[in-house]
């Protein structure tokens, strides 16, 4: 998925839109979703990009880091999901000859 944003440390990443690339990796128990072909059963992926959608163009963070954190933390509060990985990157001017920057982090329901 690719949102804009206006994240990063500096205040020139902050000042125009870029570029944010997120992955989601949702772990559920799929069975019932499996014998029944229900959505209510199963995970609602359009309700888990919403979920990224917000954290990328909502308020302004410094680190990847607090932006993956805040995507798991609402992915973890929808139906059904067990457990998330959310990898979160960007290829910032400032950054070449860099690729990009991303960072992967995983969150399990309590």
């Amino acid at each position: 998925m690719s949102f804009q944003g206006r994240h990063g440390v500096r205040p020139g990443e902050r000042a125009q839109p870029q570029e944010f690339k997120v992955d989601l990796e949702i772990e559920a128990d799929l069975g019932e979703a499996g014998r029944t072909d229900r959505l209510v059963d199963t995970v609602d992926y359009t309700q888990a990009r919403a979920a990224a959608k917000a954290v990328i163009e909502g308020e302004p963070m410094k680190l990847l880091e607090s932006l993956a954190a805040a995507i798991a933390q609402r992915v973890l509060e929808l139906p059904h999901v067990e457990a998330v990985s959310v990898r979160v990157a960007k290829r910032p001017a400032s950054m070449q000859p860099i690729e990009a920057a991303a960072v992967r982090i995983k969150r399990t329901r309590m």
